[in-house]
């Protein structure tokens, strides 16, 4: 949707989530929600992520492929940081504080070393949908674009998922992500919940939480095949 994506009223999408959310992307709010962001890029506002990458969890991870849900608040609202994956970074910047969190735990949990960058798209490539609940944010103004509409849209992404599949796993970390999931049909999916991996919170139960080795023992108890949860050096 911005000046590429945001402007369009045929957003580019997977196929998948194409058919499953077209009708949604129709409606008043999405359209005030166009209407905002663009009135905010002709005022000069810097917003992330990049146009083209507002819908890069969904187009990396298609709609048929989802096996594990993350999700996150809003984009990282600092120069280069947000590509439009949940927790995620592009090569080349610095893991910000919660992700470095996340890979300690992975370290812990299967004793995988920390990546040296925070490139997490190898993983949405495997099945893991890194959804944030709002898709856009202001530069430098951390929770900016919360209430416009975005959370009505990705709430239903959620149900989409959890619709269309059985046995998915759902990672809820921190109290929002709870909230936000709170519709998820539990006897059909596995939920894992704990706090936040933000340095407020990691050390209170984020950290031993055991969630990376706990989503492969339930995928593999439905047959299916587990994350691989190392990230290739070479990330692009």
């Amino acid at each position: 949707m911005a000046e590429g994506n945001v402007a369009e009223r045929n957003v580019a999408l997977e196929p998948g989530w194409k058919a499953a959310l077209d009708d949604e992307l129709q409606k008043p709010y999405m359209q005030q929600l166009r209407a905002f962001l663009l009135a905010e890029k002709r005022a000069g506002k810097v917003i992330f992520p990049p146009g083209p990458q507002i819908f890069n969890a969904l187009n990396t991870t298609p709609l048929d492929q989802v096996r594990v849900v993350i999700i996150g608040q809003d984009p990282y609202h600092g120069p280069g940081q947000a590509h439009g994956l949940s927790f995620s970074v592009p090569p080349g910047i610095r893991p910000p504080p919660s992700l470095q969190n996340i890979f300690k735990e992975l370290q812990r949990d299967l004793g995988l070393p920390i990546p040296a960058h925070g490139c997490l798209q190898s993983w949405a490539e495997q099945g893991v949908l890194l959804l944030n609940a709002v898709l856009t944010v202001e530069q430098a103004s951390a929770g900016a674009h919360a209430g416009r509409g975005w959370e009505t849209f990705t709430t239903k992404v959620i149900e989409v998922a959890a619709r269309k599949h059985e046995h998915l796993v759902f990672l809820l970390w921190g109290s929002y992500a709870q909230k936000k999931a709170a519709q998820v049909d539990l006897s059909a999916h596995k939920v894992l919940t704990s706090v936040h991996p933000s340095p407020l919170s990691a050390h209170r139960g984020f950290i031993g939480n055991g969630h990376f080795s706990a989503v492969n023992a339930y995928l593999q108890a439905q047959g299916r095949q587990p994350i691989d949860w190392r990230l290739p050096d070479g990330a692009v």
